[in-house]
Order: structure tokens, then sequence, then C-alpha cells
């Protein structure tokens, strides 16, 4: 599989810092040509959330772009999704056994070790970092950093997305690096609230 240079990730926290709603920035996203998009909400579900859930779902099968529910297993198959799992979550072999063989399944690394042990696991893409120092995490892993990801790149034999304090400043040395995919949270929506500006700014930015 190939995914977009860009995997925009809709950070619920992120959006309710800065006082937007989450549906709003998914839209302003596909608008502007996302080509994947991923929830992350790490506090309680409650049903509102899942509404906005559902909603920015339908969004993205109608703009042909895959949703994917970070963690959740359970909701993802509910919404028919995909999937990203962290190392606390469960793994992409018992996640098949609730989403089924078919889904897209993502898996985070942070280390060496754990990307190894992610090669013999039932996932379509994996994920590495923290390459940078990031806050969108309250206890983050140890930083990866970029000479890390391009030594660590050719072990994977699947796409890799590099996650973690990934700014319009840095993403290309990561992409260089080796990276497929960069993932982004807080970059992309800005204070001012412009997620489309933001979002063409990036687009922009990876045609290079």
């Amino acid at each position: 599989m190939m995914l977009p240079r860009l995997y925009p990730i809709l950070d619920t926290a992120v959006a309710e810092r800065r006082g937007l709603d989450p549906v709003h920035i998914a839209g302003e996203w596909l608008a502007g040509g996302a080509g994947i998009l991923q929830f992350r909400h790490k506090d309680f579900f409650s049903r509102e959330v899942f509404n906005q859930m559902e909603r920015i779902a339908a969004m993205c099968r109608d703009a042909r772009v895959p949703f994917v529910v970070n963690d959740r297993a359970d909701l993802a198959a509910l919404l028919g999704a995909a999937l990203h799992l962290g190392q606390e979550d469960l793994t992409p072999s018992m996640a098949r056994r609730v989403i089924g063989p078919d889904a897209m399944i993502g898996w985070s690394t942070h280390n060496e070790a754990q990307l190894r042990a992610a090669l013999a696991e039932p996932a379509n893409y994996l994920a590495l970092g923290p390459i940078f120092g990031t806050a969108s995490k309250e206890d983050p892993d140890p930083i990866v950093g970029l000479d890390e990801l391009r030594r660590l790149r050719p072990l994977a034999d699947r796409p890799l997305v590099a996650i973690g304090g990934i700014t319009r400043a840095n993403a290309l040395d990561v992409l260089a690096a080796g990276a497929d995919s960069v993932a982004v949270i807080g970059d992309l929506i800005p204070e001012d609230g412009d997620g489309g500006g933001r979002f063409e700014e990036w687009q922009r930015l990876l045609a290079r």
C-alpha cells in the first residue's frame, strides 16, 4: 500500500484548546485534499464524541479517504474504519479478530526492538517516533531523531510513518531521512484557527 506524504491526525484535545470544532477542521482538511485522516481522542468517549466521529467518518467515505480510529478496535469496527494502535493497545493480530482481515491497521513503534517485533504482526503500515520532542503526549517515549530514523528505516518492510514534533520547518528533513509519510498533529491546527489555510501550506510544502 501507499500512504500520502501528509498524514493528518485530528486530536480532539488540540482542537479544544484552539476552541475549534473537530468536524469543521475535518471538513477543511478534506476540502484541502487530505488523503487520509486519523481521529485521536484520548479521553472518555462520550456520545457526543462518538457522534463527531460518525460525522467525520461519513465525510471521509464521501471523499473516498481512509478514516482511521486511534486505539479503539471496537469503534473502528462499528464505523467500518481503519485502526491505528499504540504499544499499550491490542496487538494488530488481536485487533484483526475485532475488525476483520481486510481493514487497514497501523501500529506505533518507538525503538528498534519494537520495530523488529512489529514485522511479525499483520499491520499494513508502521509508525516510528517521536522523531522530535512533542507536546501531544503527556509521557512521551525517548526521542528517536533523524539519524536513528535513517538507520532504522531499512528494517521496515512496509510503509513507515514518522510522528512526533513534526512541523513545516523539519518535515522535508524527515522525509529525506526515509519516512514515507509524516504524521502531523499540532502544526496543522494554528492558533488563529485557520485550519484550511494551514493545510494548504502543508500541501504546497510536501508537493516539492
